[in-house]
């Protein structure tokens, strides 16, 4: 009885080693991702200290801020097929390297040039590390454990946004050795070269397979879909700064043009037995088009939410950079909580939580404007509002990003990834657009600058906003349907 106890016991315990390897690689890649996620938000707070230090014009801060997501954005896609084909883990590791030597970069620049070229090698080392998580996820955990890995990567991949307007807050009041600015991007530096250590410790190496091994990168649509996103993406963050010249529609709407003409060469292409840079057959997975339409209006929203707040706290009410990164973090707390542990809930209510959540937020949304249009900073209020929407986020942004991705084949995985992060950018990007520019005309048309301006601009963003929110809600409700459906088909089969 005892050599059978042991026997058994054995392959249990190595399940068990298994599965916590997984995870730790899990935790390991993460740690990438937030790096990621903290430089599209954590540069924002320190956009005033570089100016006056490097003598910057504001359309140069612009692209300061706009360099990395321009980049980051349009390379998402290539990204994904990359790993694909060369390698999942030699894509990560390559990119994380470019991630932080760029960073470092950013850190030394001795002008606003050098700066500039460096945040856009930083979006490209992001575009080619960020897209291989997801398909690594897809390819190492399966049933619940991977709804439990989404889980995580999506309250991440959230929270770090938010994350980033804290820290960035904190180390420009810190002005950490007198250097200001510079390590908000130097903290890369050190947690890059810890995930390039642990990393071949813990991930697989990359395996041949040879079903694809006469795969080949679609450079046809690469020339198509990069200057695509880069024309839709630029003009929108730099409208505002030039006064919206003639170019910005023009801009966008060749952008578009060549948008609708990736599309048709990705479909030519996969009907002559090539190998699209994007499979559109991706699209044809249970849910995913109501969720990629939920996360682009979500990101929209929520871009949106952090550019107009921090803009209102900062402009508006004159706070320091790190009184204003705090005031997120009620909100931050909150997401990253309520997206990671939504799982706890009971199974019968989690297909709702998406449309259930972003309703939350939207009636959220409605109490923050009507709490800050006093022109004060809310007084108690504030942080239970951001608390409840932090909170009403996350159980609803978790489950979509979950729910999304879920039943989407391995085959597919890089496609879908590349897709959902593309998504996620072109969302925040348009997000700060378009809501940026709505709150300072509002402030504008104030008549008068600081208290009087800003709690009004603030108030009527945040109606919007709600409004795009409570619309988010309603385009996930087809997702939500399709995961009641699929539970309902489990319990009967």
């Amino acid at each position: 009885m005892t050599t059978t106890t042991r026997v058994s016991a054995r392959p249990a315990e190595g399940a068990q080693q298994l599965a916590s390897g997984r995870w730790l690689m899990l935790i390991i890649l993460l740690g990438g991702q937030f790096m990621a996620l903290l430089d599209v938000t954590i540069v924002n707070v320190a956009m005033p200290t570089i100016g006056r230090t490097l003598h910057a014009s504001g359309a140069a801060l612009q692209l300061v801020v706009a360099g990395y997501t321009v980049s980051y954005a349009m390379l998402l896609i290539t990204g994904a097929r990359l790993g694909e084909l060369y390698g999942r883990r030699r894509l990560f590791l390559a990119g994380v390297t470019v991630f932080t030597l760029s960073s470092l970069a950013c850190g030394l620049a001795p002008g606003i040039e050098v700066l500039i070229a460096a945040r856009f090698l930083q979006g490209a080392g992001a575009a080619a590390m960020v897209p291989q998580i997801i398909s690594v996820i897809q390819a190492s955990f399966s049933g619940p454990a991977r709804a439990r890995a989404l889980s995580a990567y999506s309250a991440v991949l959230a929270s770090g946004f938010v994350a980033g307007q804290v820290l960035g807050g904190v180390i420009v009041s810190a002005n950490l050795f007198g250097a200001q600015w510079r390590p908000v991007f130097l903290v890369n530096v050190p947690i890059g070269l810890a995930v390039l250590a642990l990393v071949p410790r813990v991930v697989p190496p990359d395996t041949r397979q040879p079903s694809r091994s006469g795969r080949r990168l679609d450079l046809v649509g690469l020339a198509v879909a990069v200057p695509a996103v880069f024309l839709i993406v630029l003009p929108l963050v730099l409208g505002h700064e030039e006064g919206w010249p003639w170019w910005v529609p023009a801009g966008i709407a060749a952008g578009l043009a060549l948008a609708v003409a990736f599309v048709g060469i990705e479909r030519r292409v996969a009907a002559h037995g090539g190998d699209p840079l994007l499979k559109l057959d991706v699209l044809g997975s249970p849910g995913i088009v109501s969720g990629l339409g939920a996360t682009v209006i979500t990101m929209i929203a929520y871009g949106g939410f952090l550019f107009t707040l921090s803009l209102h706290l900062q402009s508006g009410l004159g706070d320091s950079a790190l009184r204003a990164g705090l005031t997120f973090a009620p909100a931050a707390a909150a997401f990253g909580l309520c997206g990671f542990y939504w799982r706890k809930l009971p199974e019968r209510w989690q297909h709702a939580l998406t449309p259930a959540g972003l309703a939350g937020a939207a009636v959220a949304e409605v109490f923050l404007g009507l709490d800050l249009r006093s022109g004060t900073h809310g007084g108690p209020w504030l942080p239970v509002v951001l608390l409840a929407l932090g909170a009403t986020l996350g159980l609803g942004y978790s489950p979509l990003v979950t729910h999304s991705l879920a039943r989407v084949p391995l085959a597919d995985a890089a496609d879908a990834s590349g897709l959902l992060t593309t998504t996620l950018q072109l969302g925040q990007v348009i997000g700060v657009a378009v809501f940026g520019s709505l709150f300072l005309s509002l402030a504008a048309r104030g008549g008068q600058p600081g208290l009087t301006a800003s709690p009004h601009a603030i108030a009527a963003t945040s109606g919007w906003l709600a409004l795009l929110f409570a619309a988010g809600a309603l385009t996930a409700v087809p997702l939500a349907r399709t995961v009641a459906r699929a539970r309902r088909s489990a319990r009967s089969g």
